[in-house]
């Protein structure tokens, strides 16, 4: 059986396309199985989408990192409210890569590149001031911590890392790691167990 972080899930096709609204923007998303929250954008993606924008409308030119990003919906539609932006949107998973291209066209966003990477180890070259995660929360603490370091790593001075996780996947833990890394993080939002946590770099 596949999983959604594995770079090659081994499950049958079965697309359909999600319509996707934040405010009067609208995207129309193709999904597939084997990828991450198939039958609806999920509840801690648009949490983290809706924090995000509403902390920064948009305003200056900024670079944007989607770790984890699946077929897109994070990284897209802050893409296409925000198109001033330039967005980085990465993933381990084939699959959700080639939808995420799809998705990117079919909604007719340009500031937007879509790699592969785990993480951003593939990214080294890169830097950011957003790094937004929906962490790969099944492939381990180990995985999901590494992103957060990375992330660390390449931001730029005063960038800042936001990361949705649920209190009973590990959002304390997710905190403490966090507050380790970057010796600050704050609780910007929280909806239904769904905790988005910010940590800024000095």
């Amino acid at each position: 059986m596949g999983h959604y972080y594995d770079e090659n899930p081994d499950v049958q096709s079965d697309e359909r396309v999600i319509h996707y609204h934040y405010h009067q923007h609208q995207l129309n998303l193709t999904t597939d199985a084997g990828v991450f929250s198939k039958a609806q954008v999920d509840f801690g993606s648009d949490t983290l989408v809706q924090t995000f924008l509403n902390e920064h409308p948009p305003g200056p030119s900024k670079a944007i990192a989607d770790v984890g990003c699946g077929y897109g919906p994070i990284g897209l539609m802050i893409a296409k409210v925000s198109p001033h932006h330039q967005i980085t949107m990465v993933d381990v998973n084939h699959r959700a890569l080639s939808l995420a291209e799809k998705n990117k066209k079919a909604n007719q966003i340009d500031n937007v590149i879509i790699k592969e990477s785990d993480g951003l180890s593939q990214l080294k070259d890169c830097h950011f001031d957003y790094v937004l995660t929906n962490p790969p929360i099944r492939a381990g603490k180990e995985v999901v911590h590494r992103i957060f370091e990375e992330a660390y790593q390449q931001l730029n001075a005063q960038g800042e890392l936001y990361v949705v996780i649920q209190k009973k996947q590990g959002m304390p833990s997710a905190k403490k790691k966090m507050e380790e890394i970057f010796n600050n993080v704050e609780i910007v939002n929280k909806n239904k167990g769904y905790y988005i946590l910010k940590s800024r770099k000095g």
